[in-house]
């Protein structure tokens, strides 16, 4: 009897799903553009025909796994994309040696503690935990921080890849109040920042860049709370605390 000819390398390659794969193209482009894209670029970026690519758009909507702006009328991850990657965050060095230093922090302060990192519109809250005093601001996992009117945003600015924040500045499409370089030059001399009753009154915060032990940064800690019990003094227990979770987190990533 003879014997069965082996498999070849490619007859042994799985068949999958045609459709899904180029979904997939539509999906890395935006992940690799890192912003919102009209049809048009998105459909070049991954190399289909405007049509083709609003067909398989509408099916991507549908899951969530990208939305379309009401507005401009582009294109962006949708909130299954940002499950996904909030799934995938969970798993990195930096945010698991943050979490639980973050619940230890807003313990110890009394103050909410938020974990920003850089996102395709903005620095964005990927962890945020209450603290004793309640916030009259909607602040919560999601939440695109503003890069110029809040401490964590201008953290990013100080101390973030450069290429980075200037995609995010382009997204956010902010004008750069006078004095806004030199107040960058300062936060990168401190290594901390502060907001007082902005952006919103009665409410304040002071944010700290974490890096790894390349000196690139990973993410933001901020502790926010109410101004009257918000100490933002530049050498306070609250500075001192957030400078030492800082230290503590980087020292488990170098």
């Amino acid at each position: 009897m003879a014997r069965p000819v082996p498999a070849t390398p490619e007859e042994k390659k799985q068949r999958g799903i045609q459709s899904v794969e180029v979904g997939a193209r539509l999906l890395d482009a935006l992940a690799a553009r890192r912003e919102p894209l009209a049809l048009s670029a998105l459909a070049d970026a991954a190399g289909l025909s405007s049509a083709q690519a609003h067909t398989y758009l509408v099916s991507l909507t549908r899951l969530g796994l990208v939305k379309r702006d009401a507005l401009t009328g582009n294109y962006e991850p949708g909130p299954l994309s940002l499950r996904l990657g909030l799934l995938n965050l969970e798993h990195q060095p930096a945010y698991r040696a943050a979490a639980p230093r973050v619940s230890a922090l807003a313990l110890a302060t009394g103050m909410s503690v938020a974990v920003s990192v850089a996102g395709p519109q903005g620095p964005t809250i990927v962890r945020y935990e209450r603290g004793g005093h309640p916030l009259h601001v909607n602040l919560h996992v999601g939440t695109v921080m503003s890069l110029s009117a809040t401490s964590t945003g201008r953290v990013f600015r100080a101390f973030d890849d450069a290429s980075r924040v200037a995609a995010m500045l382009a997204h956010q499409q902010e004008t750069d109040a006078p004095g806004m370089a030199a107040r960058i030059d300062e936060i990168r001399a401190r290594g901390i920042e502060r907001s007082v009753d902005a952006p919103s009154p009665g409410v304040s915060s002071m944010s700290v860049p974490v890096f790894d032990g390349a000196r690139r940064m990973q993410l933001a800690l901020t502790a926010i709370g109410p101004s009257g019990l918000c100490a933002v003094d530049w050498d306070g227990p609250l500075a001192r605390a957030l400078h030492d979770a800082a230290r503590d987190i980087t020292g488990l990533l170098s």
